[in-house]
């Protein structure tokens, strides 16, 4: 049986740790902070001290982490996973970064003769708890074809979306764009509703049963409406990022994002406010603002 590595235990993470154990796989994680590594030791999983460790000791290794930068520093420092993976293992990047950070991180991880699978994640906190996200994986095809155990073990729709490194997180970006200018829309239209004298009970059925309804407006108009805004899995600065990214790549390829700047700049006043808080809080900087509050 293989052993899946895991760096990164966050929110994300440690759903995915989950979920690679309950398919029966042997998992060894690591991450900076000692109570998250606890709770893979209590769902059944090993600690290890660094990275490198965890890629002493397996065939596959996920890195769910924030951002490029600690991309990098995972893969590449005096203790980073590619002092120790085996050449013929296989790295698989489902953490979400720029596709230049994506590609140099290719780069790296190829010259160790060791495979890499670009595989950014839809589906938030839920879907990693329940092992439904949703991959965006661009790999060779040989390479996405021999892991397909380890990616149904976290994700429920696989798409091979091409076979160069950076595919993948550019879809993602592309992805991000229109959830974040969706989030923008919801807290506005909520807000409008609310100010002019709309109940939220009214707005959430009729906006729900409407055209435009989706999971994600449910959850979200649910969210906002029952006043939770901390601990619900989709951190403020984790859409902050990724909507930075999505401008980032607007200004590589010569595409206007008028509604994505919109919903960066909203998320930016978000995070200002509610550092530590959830994607929803940004409906209370609107609120703040027009002086009203979305409840039922």
């Amino acid at each position: 049986m293989k052993t899946i590595g895991i760096v990164g235990l966050g929110d994300m993470g440690i759903g995915m740790a989950k979920n690679i154990l309950a398919s029966g796989f042997d998992v060894i994680g690591f991450d900076l902070r000692a109570e998250r590594l606890e709770m893979l030791e209590a769902l059944g999983g090993k600690a290890a001290k660094s990275p490198c460790e965890v890629g002493e000791a397996s065939g596959v290794a996920f890195v769910m982490v924030l951002n490029g930068k600690q991309v990098w520093d995972v893969l590449t420092s005096d203790d980073g996973l590619l002092q120790t993976m085996r050449p013929g293992s296989t790295v698989i990047i489902s953490a979400t970064i720029e596709p230049r950070e994506m590609r140099d991180a290719a780069a790296a991880i190829s010259d160790k003769g060791v495979n890499v699978i670009d595989s950014p994640v839809s589906g938030g906190k839920s879907g990693a708890d329940s092992g439904t996200l949703t991959m965006m994986t661009a790999a060779k095809k040989a390479v996405f074809d021999s892991q397909q155990d380890v990616l149904h073990a976290v994700g429920e729709k696989i798409f091979h979306v091409g076979e160069e490194p950076g595919i993948g997180q550019t879809v993602k970006a592309a992805l991000q764009a229109l959830i974040g200018t969706s989030f923008a829309g919801i807290f506005e239209s909520l807000v409008l509703g609310a100010k002019a004298g709309v109940k939220g009970e009214t707005m959430f059925e009729v906006f729900g049963a409407s055209g435009v309804s989706s999971p994600l407006f449910l959850n979200c108009a649910k969210l906002i409406m029952e006043r939770k805004f901390e601990n619900t899995g989709s951190r403020i600065a984790t859409m902050y990022k990724d909507l930075g990214i999505s401008m980032a790549m607007g200004k590589e390829t010569g595409v206007p994002l008028f509604t994505t700047s919109a919903a960066h700049q909203l998320f930016q006043a978000g995070i200002s406010r509610f550092p530590k808080e959830d994607n929803w809080a940004c409906v209370k900087v609107l609120e703040e603002i027009a002086g009203t509050k979305v409840q039922w």
